[in-house]
């Protein structure tokens, strides 16, 4: 730093750090938004190749109780599916032709797509890739 005897440089660079408030440098503020996207992506990306890594050590796992919880999920949820689709209204349907008509519920896959589509790996991941607009266009 060079000495400065009038005060003019501090002055100025208080007037720069002012100006540079109230009216940021586009450039480097999208410069700096894509970094912390970028960032954000590779922090995600490298928690799931972690979670894939842990599953496939417990799919490997002779013992049901480790490597059997993921399916058995699976299938619960498909079951759920299936009974909301095709159990529950052929069962109301020949209820009904039968003469006893019944009352059933549906199950509740507000509760359940989440836990499915968590499974399938269908995350929210590409949709924030596409609001952030750092998706592929395939």
């Amino acid at each position: 730093m060079g000495l400065d005897l009038t005060g003019l440089g501090s002055v100025a660079d208080l007037a720069s750090s002012i100006i540079g408030k109230i009216w940021p440098d586009k450039t480097q503020a999208e410069k700096d938004q894509l970094a912390q996207a970028l960032a954000l992506l590779q922090a995600q990306v490298t928690a799931n190749q972690a979670q894939t890594d842990i599953d496939k050590v417990e799919a490997a796992n002779p013992s049901l109780f480790v490597s059997g919880w993921r399916p058995f999920v699976g299938w619960v949820c498909g079951l759920a599916c299936a009974w909301n689709w095709v159990f529950l209204p052929m069962g109301l349907f020949g209820a009904k032709v039968f003469g006893h008509p019944i009352e059933a519920t549906p199950a509740n896959l507000q509760q359940m797509f989440p836990l499915l589509l968590g499974l399938l790996g269908m995350g929210g991941l590409r949709t924030y890739e596409k609001t952030q607009g750092v998706a592929r266009s395939n």
